[in-house]
């Protein structure tokens, strides 16, 4: 007899390690992709939509700017095809607003637009903190605690770059551990609204929100739906009262 083989086994499919961290801190945290990152065309239009969305909060296409697509694709090294795929996302989020057949602008958001966005916010983010309340990790408070200590104690220049990433990380977190995708996705919008009209119109004075901050974390904490709602109602409130002092 002859010997016998002994049978090739399949290789095991290779694992990729999970990231610890929720989605909305890495959907928070994503920065736009370099030049010629990707020749897929969804992720170059991704990364257009990103880098173009990034850019109107950051004030460097205040309202009012036409979009020229052309000269944007060049700028950020793609073709016209993902930028104009980008370009539509952000009109269907109502972002740019069509002057003419052929021409974009950023939109203006005005007093108004915040201020209902505000009103939107009121009825829906406490709700979105009640339910956080029972399901963030003790790991996710004790990260977003060490950022805030981190904004408050900070001294030099970026403060408010900071500040937005901070405000960013904190209420996408909540929208993110409510459950609730379309929930998650209206807070997202709506902010949005209130932080463009925030970043373009009123002038940061200082740390704003830190004590609001702080309490809403400490709501979080304490696993108590009713002390995550109350504590975000009351930021809420806060936000358009020194929105409006600073106007």
């Amino acid at each position: 007899m002859g010997r016998g083989r002994k049978e090739s086994q399949p290789a095991a499919p290779a694992v990729r390690p999970r990231s610890s961290a929720p989605a909305a801190l890495i959907r928070f945290a994503e920065a736009p992709a370099p030049h010629g990152a990707s020749k897929d065309p969804e992720k170059l239009a991704d990364a257009a939509y990103r880098t173009l969305l990034g850019k109107i909060l950051n004030r460097e296409l205040p309202g009012g700017s036409v979009i020229q697509e052309r000269k944007l694709a060049l700028s950020m090294g793609v073709s016209r095809t993902p930028m104009r795929d980008a370009v539509g996302r952000l009109e269907g989020l109502g972002l740019l607003v069509r002057l003419t057949d052929r021409l974009l602008a950023v939109r203006v958001i005005t007093l108004q637009d915040y201020l209902h966005s505000l009103d939107v916010r009121a009825l829906i983010e406490p709700h979105a903190a009640a339910l956080a309340a029972k399901s963030i990790s003790s790991a996710e408070l004790a990260h977003l605690r060490h950022e805030l200590e981190a904004l408050a104690e900070h001294a030099g220049d970026r403060l408010d770059e900071l500040h937005w990433r901070f405000d960013d990380l904190l209420h996408g977190t909540i929208a993110e551990r409510s459950g609730n995708p379309i929930l998650r996705e209206t807070i997202e919008a709506m902010r949005r609204y209130t932080k463009i009209f925030e970043r373009q119109t009123v002038p940061l004075h200082g740390r704003p929100g830190i004590e609001d901050h702080r309490r809403i974390l400490d709501a979080l904490a304490s696993g108590r739906p009713e002390k995550g709602r109350d504590a975000m109602a009351d930021h809420i409130r806060q936000v358009r009262r020194r929105a409006l002092d600073g106007l």
